[in-house]
């Protein structure tokens, strides 16, 4: 069962260590730490090495975009250090994994980080060109953003049911978009694409693109926990990927693929996995993707289940609320984001290893 880290303190101690592991393999493996400018406790850890012969094949896997997710993030990256790494060919292929790259947010567990920003809706190079995007936003603000303390959790919980209903005329499909694509107009709303780039996203994008020269191939993984099935990953290809889901998923071996778009997943702006395949796909081939252990689950009542502690949690964050209600959502949080039940976890080591496999060996990565 993956070792799911109980800190971000002994997750980035575990990821440093792992320097070992990699020097074993690649005599030059170094490690880079971006201390954060307003907190030098928290960094954003790079482990990389460059191919020792010849610059044919790079892998790229990020963790912790969504700070709280680094936590399974982290798991699965060192589920690939023990298991795959080894099987990668040091002469050829160059590796470089991060953890995580929102400190912030895996330390608090929260998905966004200090700015509360959501930094998978902040790589863009014009911001400010999407502040019209998502018009549907303040509309739903009854549902989606409640400005005001929060009372006890039976409050809340008919609230919140009494609200979903008097917007579902509008729509299912459109209440999900509006919640889900994210917005640049309220800070303190859910899935706030910011108004600048961050502090996170510009370090990301220099590492990247810098590392990701003279390689001739790439794989870039991008780990998430929360969206789709509660017992399957699903492994979403970004909207510029030019496979097809099902032809995805037959390269892979892979049960369950999804682009992102409104009819497969959700439509996303500022994506980081979309923003890199889009940047490094002209100049080289590369295949890019995110994978998605879902949780909570799928259906129509576990997508409510799910945007209702998205809601509340943003809600306390900005206006407060009772102990009890706090409480509460601690443990709906975690439980979106890192599930606890063993059975879960079992299921999402599986998963990743079915990835890790699938992905790499069709794409030529596997001794």
């Amino acid at each position: 069962m993956i070792n799911i880290p109980a800190t971000y303190e002994s997750s980035r101690e575990r990821f440093r260590s792992a320097l070992a592991s990699l020097s074993n393999h690649w005599a030059d493996s170094r490690l880079l730490s971006h201390s954060l400018a307003d907190n030098s406790d928290l960094t954003i850890d790079v482990l990389s090495a460059d191919a020792t012969r010849e610059k044919q094949k790079l892998l790229i896997i990020t963790t912790g975009l969504h700070g709280i997710e680094g936590y399974v993030g982290a798991a699965v990256l060192q589920l690939f250090i023990e298991e795959t790494l080894p099987r990668l060919d040091p002469e050829t292929t160059g590796l470089l994994l991060v953890h995580p790259i929102n400190p912030y947010g895996m330390k608090n567990r929260a998905r966004v980080n200090q700015n509360s920003v959501d930094l998978n809706r902040n790589f863009e190079d014009d911001l400010s060109a999407l502040k019209a995007l998502n018009p549907h936003y303040e509309s739903l603000a009854p549902l989606l953003n409640p400005a005001r303390p929060l009372k006890n959790p039976l409050y809340e919980k008919i609230a919140f049911a009494w609200n979903v209903l008097k917007a579902l005329p509008r729509g299912a499909s459109l209440i999900r978009e509006t919640a889900l694509m994210g917005q640049y107009r309220v800070r303190n709303g859910m899935y706030f694409g910011g108004f600048e780039p961050q502090e996170e996203t510009k370090f990301i994008q220099q590492v990247i693109l810098n590392f990701t020269s003279g390689y001739a191939q790439a794989v870039f993984l991008d780990i998430h926990t929360g969206y789709g099935p509660r017992w399957q990953m699903t492994l979403c290809n970004p909207p510029s990927e030019q496979m097809t889901a099902q032809e995805t998923a037959t390269r892979f071996g892979l049960p369950l693929v999804a682009g992102t778009n409104p009819e497969e997943f959700y439509t996303i702006h500022g994506d980081m996995v979309e923003y890199f395949h889009k940047i490094i796909s002209p100049q080289k081939k590369i295949y890019a993707a995110a994978l998605e252990f879902g949780t909570y689950g799928d259906s129509l009542l576990e997508s409510i289940h799910s945007l209702r502690t998205t809601v509340f949690e943003n809600a306390l964050r900005w206006h407060g609320g009772s102990d009890a209600m706090r409480e509460w959502m601690k443990r709906e949080y975690d439980e979106l984001f890192l599930p606890s039940d063993p059975k879960w976890r079992q299921k999402a080591e599986a998963d990743a290893r079915q990835a890790f496999e699938g992905i790499l060996s069709a794409e030529g990565y596997l001794k």
